[in-house]
């Protein structure tokens, strides 16, 4: 049996100083706050994780050189994750498989983004390809996913006053928008259709770390661990014939792998709030469904009755999710992180009271790569 993981510290840049510093300054600012959350100096550290989007984002081909000295990593095992925007979940499950193996007691996984120094659009689309950006190749599946479930539109409005509603809790949040209301979504213009501006994630610079130790460095830390109770990772191609783009095979077997190492049988109740990647509102009820949460045509009427919200029973991205926070690199950290903050207790004005169990997860590319964990404030939970 593998040796248990846990989180043990965590570290986020938050909305006011992240365009103040350099590349490597963002890193480690992220680093040292794991780290002293964790009761611990990069001496103490066995080797490093970095998560990251495409180089061509910033134009710094391997970072993982040139970010070493900014996270004490010179001499020490450095490993490199890259899956498009679900790389941040991908590299805690890197981090996480690492301490497992045994081979290391005490790893640190850093993700980032610093997209003011780079072009993300020109870096996704290939230059002066005409690219159609994320927005254009999610929207006509998302009218898709609309036509199938017949979900009303008011759906994704409502999804982005959530997450924006629980952004204002988060210091963290990079995006905050005070008078937040279904009118200005509404009335927000038209990007893809069924898509407003308001309900699409912004484009931000942030880095995000967590210190990953063994159950016995867990058990010695100052801060209680989030238990990793279990972790997946599927892909599949992104264009063959048939190809199902509102619910990715990938995604649904992801989510099979995943509840059947936790234990899980019936994750709506057994799970008590989950930090989903929602790029565009429309994807909260597309991957309740598409993971197994609710079934088929039914995650739109859980969102509906309010029972994702932060006092509902099933709360969805409590941080306020990637709609509020974006720097592609570490969004996914980013949610695999703030489930564990969740289960910790330390997630302050967004805290789901008696959260327990937490779901992180992440997608990227067409929709074709997928990374989830589940974290528990137990090291065996009950799941019965």
């Amino acid at each position: 049996m593998a040796r248990r993981c846990a989180v043990v510290g965590i570290g986020q840049t938050d909305y006011r100083r992240q365009l103040d510093v350099t590349l490597d300054g963002l890193v480690r600012w992220a680093a040292l706050d794991a780290l002293e959350d964790a009761g611990m100096s990069f001496t103490d550290i066995d080797a490093i994780v970095i998560g990251k989007a495409p180089d061509a984002l910033e134009a710094v081909m391997m970072p993982e050189l040139s970010l070493a000295d900014a996270l004490g990593a010179v001499g020490k095992p450095i490993h490199r994750v890259h899956t498009a925007g679900s790389v941040g979940a991908s590299t805690a499950i890197t981090g996480a498989t690492l301490v497992e193996s045994g081979r290391y007691d005490r790893v640190l996984v850093v993700c980032y983004e610093k997209q003011s120094e780079g072009n993300a659009t020109w870096a996704l689309s290939g230059g002066r390809s005409g690219g159609q950006g994320a927005g254009g190749t999610f929207a006509p599946w998302i009218r898709s996913y609309i036509s199938r479930s017949g979900a009303p539109e008011h759906i994704g409005w409502k999804i982005a006053v959530k997450d924006r509603q629980n952004a204002l809790k988060n210091p963290h949040a990079h995006l905050r928008i005070e008078d937040i209301s279904i009118e200005k979504v509404k009335e927000s213009p038209m990007l893809w259709d069924p898509l407003h501006f308001l309900e699409s994630c912004p484009s931000s610079d942030g880095a995000a770390a967590v210190v990953l130790g063994s159950e016995d460095v867990a058990r010695r830390g100052p801060r209680p661990p989030a238990w990793v109770i279990a972790h997946a990772k599927r892909t599949e191609f992104s264009s063959f014939p048939g190809r199902d783009t509102v619910r990715p095979v990938a995604g649904v077997d992801c989510a099979e792998a995943l509840y059947a190492k936790a234990g899980v049988t019936d994750p709506l109740r057994q799970i008590d709030c989950a930090e989903l990647y929602v790029p565009f509102s429309w994807y909260e009820p597309m991957w309740l469904e598409g993971h197994l949460i609710t079934p088929e045509a039914e995650g739109w009427k859980l969102t509906d009755a309010g029972d994702t919200e932060l006092s509902g029973s099933f709360p969805v991205n409590p941080s306020g999710g990637v709609l509020s926070s974006n720097p592609i690199g570490a969004s996914g950290l980013i949610r695999c992180l703030e489930a564990a903050n969740q289960v910790r207790g330390t997630a302050g004005d967004y805290q789901v009271d008696g959260a327990k169990v937490a779901l992180g997860h992440a997608y990227g590319g067409a929709a074709q790569y997928f990374a989830m964990w589940i974290v528990s404030a137990e090291l065996e939970p009950d799941f019965g």
